[in-house]
């Protein structure tokens, strides 16, 4: 199956289970009949995109309507006739009800220090050093003075020290203002008045600065919050403070008319970029409707909605909407304050509201509603936007009331309101996913700032946040519902491939932990919102539920699609897209672990890792190996086998890690495949390539053989660990054992030309560094030696660095080595005991003289040398060479015996033993025989010198004559004893000859005796030593102790065998040695 299809088998697969099967969660409510507008998403309204268009339009061209006007300078008018002052609100105690309505607690109380500050404050206004300019003015501090006189009375001051409640210093400095400003007044004239409420305004103001400079006003929000509040109320009908103080009393300030201009209206430009639209369009559209878009229209949906709500008569979400009915509680006791402030809010804009007002308006109270998670979710991440609200007061932004669904009127297709459209939730996610989408298209939009947990990303520009905040206050859009829609747009948005997986994480790290904000307000926790679901209403809980369940099927599609080039040499990270999927999707509340869809996820992924694995292996095959079959070479395999382990090592080194991914293993599919299938292929590539070298009666190089073994033997380990309990598919050792026995074979060819060459290049010369040094003990042997066991260790350690995984093999292969090594050390001492017997029985200068003597000469030395009865003593001068190569023999037991404990043999004697096939064990065949022949002792023997003994010693020879051994010399001795031994080697029955001869300084050696025995093995079959006395041809007779010993294809044996000749030869030496010693010292002084 290819990967193509396998991808598209996968998404079909996920599509057919995907959300579409949830269940809604069950609730009490879900018997109770629905009469609001909050329904199935299921049955959601369709929205086009002109009236989307529309419905953002109106709410953008509101908050124009609303927005603070700017100031302009004008002629002042003729002052008119003096006429009682009407306040918009009732009187000044009215406004003083928010005090009153608060709990009386540290919060809304003064500080203890307070008025003494205030106090110092006061008489810097009085004396100028308050350097603000609305603080400026003679009349201010006319009234300043008056209150600071009635401060300094000290009854007053100590109530209010003890007290420190802020509406008693207001309301004083209320009746002093009055007091002073109605000075010389008419009692018709009540223009004064105003300037009362200014005066006051100051006052708060005042107090506002001395909170906020000695940092008091962070523990006491509900006293700040009430006296922004009521400084605002003050100000409704009054003029800038600092500028109006300074100017001319023939000019006035008046607010600047709208100019009706969308180049004006920064929420419409917003509107007509979203949807494509030119601004004439948009100014045409605003032109035509403006007379129907007004503020009243605006305080009339809010009044109806207030309506709806608190008659639930449907307009409105119900209980039946919500999962639990605290949840309906908690929105309903939120969404009567919210109101108020709104319609306030309208009605402070445009005061002739208020007259034409058909009921009174509730009073504005901001902390009614005390439950602080009902603040809004804002989607701005421009918070300090917020400061420059278009409203008169500060308005909150988490506005949740409206019904989100279908209308269940009558009449659907009529809707109640103005500016709130038929279905809003449907209306508001058309818009979000439309600005969204301009703004993520958007190159002129920055992205945010990378850090070392968020990538770089944008989302909404700070434009549409404030029209989508707009829009949920007037559609009355709840906080969590904001929430669940703006998710839903990123998931259809991800699921479309519209975003990037980083937009994916940057909107999930969003809304879990919105930007730090210097607006309290606007600081908002989100964890309420997105895990206190329970106050969630039951269409919000569907839709969070269809939220993760499509991100979490559009994950593990990116997730497929990124496995499925894990085996390229550069691939996306699969870290991302597992970190969206563990902390986001899988750690939500209402993601369901579905078995049945995790295996079938990894049913897929190891398909299609699968065929990735099969075409990563053709490739190497294509490019490493010919397609001709008579052009493979061992090292094609080689390459090959390089090629697999390259990217197996690769793979596995990336996900050492995390080796699974979501129960899928990339380098389990990968050397499941295509380890077994390399080994089979270089199977019958080898076989292949062995049968045409044998057809064309060619030797394939051996080092090739030790490479490609080599090469496999290290896959096979790989094999192993990577599928334990499965054996590979051939044995490697049966198939390439053919190299290293031809290895063995040249080796032993070659052993004793090595020997040969290393005592031909020897001077027998001590190590030493100087001539004149004494030699340390590593030092008293020559080079040859070292070179020999340097030939020796290097054969051993080209069978060692093999690793020949075959313990039978290995032991034979070193069978055979100990055997070469064997013959090559009987070589080593054959030659150097035939240096040194030259150089031992080496003639002198007199000896050499006397042997060109005559006959007749020789007995006249004689008679001369025993008439003087005198003997010369002459020592036998040694050659240093002559102790070097005993030396040699020394230094070559210690290195053989070393050489036996690094090889082991006793451990692969064992192993040939435990495997020997039995009837190799009952029946050995041996096709060599050794016979220890020793040379014992002999008596009665003849005398050949003049005094009637003789210096005998036993040569032994074969029945061809050929000379086996030599023993060493008893002097003047009729009865010696030798104890000397020779090992004779023969296939079959073999004769041998014992000579005795007696040794003269001078002219030939007699001939003393002579016997013969036969080595016969069927007589040895026993393996017992015998000893046998053998009878001179002349007189006397000869002891020999023979024993037999069969040479076994043994590893033991063949060192057994060397040591043997080694210890052999150093006797031989050694005696020769004595026996010079002997000859100077002890022959003549007897004789």
């Amino acid at each position: 199956m290819s990967v193509s299809t396998s991808e598209t088998t996968y998404m079909s697969s996920t599509k057919r289970h995907s959300v579409g099967g949830i269940r809604r969660v069950d609730s009490p409510s879900n018997n109770v009949r629905r009469h609001s507008r909050n329904m199935s998403a299921a049955r959601r309204r369709r929205v086009s995109s002109n009236d989307a268009y529309t419905y953002g339009l109106r709410v953008a061209f509101l908050a124009y309507l609303l927005q603070a006007r700017t100031k302009r300078v004008q002629a002042a008018p003729p002052p008119p006739r003096p006429q009682s002052l009407n306040r918009a609100s009732t009187s000044f105690h009215d406004l003083m009800k928010d005090f009153s309505l608060v709990r009386d607690s540290k919060s809304t109380r003064f500080p203890h220090g307070f008025i003494s500050e205030l106090e110092r404050r006061l008489t810097g206004v009085l004396i100028g050093r308050e350097n603000r300019k609305e603080f400026q003015d003679s009349t201010v501090k006319r009234t300043f003075g008056a209150f600071l006189n009635s401060l300094k009375e000290q009854t007053f001051k100590k109530r209010m020290e003890k007290d420190r409640r802020v509406e008693d210093l207001v309301l004083i400095f209320f009746s002093n203002a009055t007091k002073e400003l109605s000075k010389g007044k008419a009692p018709e004239d009540t223009s004064w008045k105003l300037m009362v409420d200014r005066h006051v305004a100051l006052f708060v103001r005042l107090i506002t600065f001395i909170l906020k400079d000695h940092d008091w006003i962070k523990d006491r929000p509900e006293l700040a919050s009430r006296l922004a509040t009521l400084e605002s109320k003050l100000l409704a009908h009054d003029q800038n403070l600092t500028v109006s103080s300074q100017r001319d009393s023939h000019t006035i300030e008046v607010a600047a008319p709208l100019s009706y201009d969308v180049k004006d209206m920064p929420l419409v430009l917003t509107v007509a970029k979203a949807f494509g639209l030119r601004n004439s369009q948009v100014q045409s559209d605003i032109n035509k409707n403006k007379d129907a878009w007004t503020g009243k229209e605006a305080l009339q949906d809010l009044k109806l909605y207030q309506a709806h709500l608190n008659l639930n008569t449907g307009g409105t979400l119900s209980v039946a909407d919500f999962e639990i009915e605290e949840g309906y509680e908690a929105w309903r006791k939120a969404e009567g304050p919210d109101l108020s402030q709104m319609m306030l809010a309208i009605i402070q804009s445009n005061p002739e509201l208020a007259k034409s007002t058909g009921a009174t308006l509730p009073q504005f109270n901001a902390q009614l509603a005390d439950n602080p998670t009902e603040e809004d979710f804002n989607l701005d991440p421009y918070p300090n936007a917020s400061e420059g609200s278009s409203y008169v007061i500060d308005q909150p932004v988490d506005m949740t009331s409206l019904s989100l669904e279908e209308q269940t009127y009558e009449h659907p297709d009529t809707n109640l309101y103005t500016f709130i459209p038929p279905d809003p939730r449907s209306y508001y996610r058309f818009l979000l996913s439309q600005l969204l989408t301009h703004d993520l298209s958007d190159q002129s939009l920055e992205a945010s700032e990378a850090t070392s947990e968020t990538p770089a990303s944008k989302l909404l520009s700070k434009q549409s946040t404030e029209l989508l905040n707009e829009i949920c206050l007037r559609w009355r859009i709840p906080n969590f519902t904001r929430v669940v829609l703006f998710l839903d747009v990123i998931r259809e948005k991800y699921v479309d491939q519209e975003i990037s997986l980083d937009t994916l994480d940057s909107a999930f790290a969003f809304v879990k932990d919105p930007p730090p904000t210097k607006n309290k307000r606007a600081s908002i926790v989100m964890a309420p919102i997105l895990y206190d679901r329970n106050k969630w209403t039951q269409a919000d809980i569907f839709c969070m539920q269809r939220v993760i369940a499509g991100i979490h099927e559009g994950l593990l599609r990116q997730l497929y699609e990124t496995m499925m080039s894990c085996y390229e040499t550069k691939i996306p990270p699969i870290g991302p897209v597992m970190y969206v999927l563990e902390s986001h999707v899988e750690s939500d509340p209402y993601f369901v672990e579905s078995t049945e869809e995790r295996e079938r996820f990894r049913e897929y992924a190891s398909e299609g890792l699968l065929e990735k694995a099969k075409a990563i292996y053709q490739e190497a095959l294509n490019k490493e190996i010919p397609p001709e079959q008579h052009e493979w070479e061992f090292h094609h395999v080689i390459q090959l086998g390089k090629a697999v382990m390259k990217v197996c090592q690769r793979i596995q080194k990336r996900y050492r890690k995390n080796p699974d991914i979501l129960g899928v293993n990339p380098i389990a599919v990968l050397v499941n495949y295509i380890l077994p299938v390399y080994a089979e292929d270089a199977r019958d590539m080898i076989i292949r390539i062995m049968e045409r070298a044998q057809e064309k009666n060619e030797q394939i190089e051996m080092q090739d053989g030790f490479d490609l073994y080599g090469e496999l033997s290290s896959i096979r380990q790989a094999y192993i660990e990577a599928l334990p309990g499965e054996s590979f598919p051939f044995h490697l050792e049966e198939l390439l054992a053919e190299f290293v026995w031809r290895w063995i074979q040249v080796t032993n060819a070659k052993m004793n030309d090595w020997v040969n060459q290393a005592v031909k290049q020897d001077n027998f010369k001590v190590q030493t560094d100087s001539p004149g040094e004494i030699p340390t003990e590593e030092q008293r042997h020559s080079v040859s030696v070292t070179d020999v066991f340097r030939s020796f260790n290097q054969v051993v350690d080209q069978i060692v660095q093999l690793n020949w995984d075959d313990d039978v093999g290995y032991a034979k292969f070193m069978t055979a080595i100990s055997r070469s090594i064997g013959n090559g050390m009987a070589r080593y001492c054959e030659i150097l005991e035939g240096l040194f017997s030259r150089e031992m029985d080496r003639l002198t200068p007199e000896q050499e003289a006397a042997a060109r003597q005559t006959k007749q000469e020789k007995w006249m030395q004689m008679a001369k040398d025993a008439w003087s009865s005198k003997e010369k003593v002459e020592p036998f001068q040694f050659f240093p060479e002559s102790f070097v190569k005993l030396n040699n023999i020394e230094y070559a037991l210690q290195k053989f015996d070393q050489l036996e404990r690094d090889i082991n043999v006793d451990a692969c004697a064992e192993v040939l033993a435990k495997n020997a096939p039995p009837l190799a064990k009952r029946q050995r065949k041996i096709s060599n025989y050794v016979f220890t022949v020793k040379i014992v002792e002999a008596e009665d023997l003849k005398g050949c010198d003049l005094d009637g003994l003789s210096d005998p010693y036993v040569v032994l020879t074969d029945e061809y004559q050929k000379r086996i051994s030599k023993s060493r010399i008893i002097y003047n001795n009729l009865n010696p004893r030798w104890d000397d031994t020779v090992d004779i080697m023969t296939k079959g029955p073999l004769n041998i000859i014992a000579t005795i001869w007696d040794w003269d300084a001078v002219g030939d050696h007699d001939y003393v005796g002579r016997t013969s025995m036969k080595l016969d093995p069927v007589h040895f079959a026993d393996f017992a030593p015998r000893d046998y006395w053998l009878d001179l041809d002349t007189q006397g007779r000869l002891l020999l102790r023979v024993s037999m010993e069969g040479e076994r294809d043994d590893i033991q044996f063949y060192f057994g065998k060397a040591f043997r000749t080694l210890k052999r030869t150093e006797k031989d030496m050694t005696r020769k040695i004595t026996e010079k010693v002997r000859l100077a010292h002890i022959r003549y002084p007897t004789s």
